[in-house]
């Protein structure tokens, strides 16, 4: 079924959403044929187990929970919960905005397979996730410094990891970048200082 035949459904689930979900639930929107929520941070645990136990919704899978980083924002960070209903049939995301600082509730007690989702979205993001049993880094190394899916993350992170034959250990040492690359952004031949085999031909 198309997008457009869907999106008269997805309005009326919207609508009805929020109409019920008592304020912890404040916004929605349709976007590529897929039903988008939002709400407060602060009530986050609320609006998933309204979704999750009503029995018109039933979202009883929480199928991903992700950070977004908006470091233009002063709440630089969404929190995007993404849930199916196998009963219904439907997907919805919900999502809540927070800062560096401002933790989200956990929800590991309404879905328990958040304790996980949370702990990568504090690792690759920093975001905090309050009341978490076990909030430590999944990902990366214990002595990692940073959260790489931060976009003011360098690229080449701030320390490498070897192995040192000598040490017979792993060895970690800050990234030392011996020059940089000069970008001119013209295409290779013109930025070109030096003759490429074929050049002759042009003069002649």
């Amino acid at each position: 079924m198309s997008a457009d035949l869907e999106a008269p459904k997805l309005e009326a689930l919207g609508q009805a959403i929020l109409a019920n979900s008592a304020g912890s639930i404040t916004a929605f929107h349709i976007e590529y044929g897929e039903l988008t929520l939002a709400g407060p941070a602060g009530r986050i645990a609320e609006a998933l187990t309204f979704l999750r136990d009503h029995a018109d919704l039933r979202f009883h899978q929480l199928v991903d929970l992700c950070g977004v980083d908006y470091p233009e924002r002063a709440q630089r960070f969404d929190v995007v919960y993404h849930l199916l209903s196998m009963v219904k049939n439907h997907r919805v995301r919900l999502k809540v905005q927070t800062d560096e600082d401002t933790p989200v509730p956990s929800v590991w007690q309404v879905f328990p397979a958040a304790e996980w989702f949370e702990r990568e979205a504090f690792d690759m993001y920093g975001i905090f996730f309050e009341g978490h049993p076990d909030l430590r880094r999944l990902l990366t190394d214990y002595g990692f410094h940073g959260h790489p899916l931060r976009k003011d993350f360098p690229m080449t992170g701030y320390v490498e990891v070897r192995y040192d034959d000598e040490l017979k250990r792993v060895v970690y040492e800050p990234v030392k970048i011996a020059e940089f690359r000069q970008f001119d952004f013209l295409s290779p031949w013109e930025g070109a200082q030096y003759a490429l085999p074929g050049d002759e031909k042009a003069g002649s």
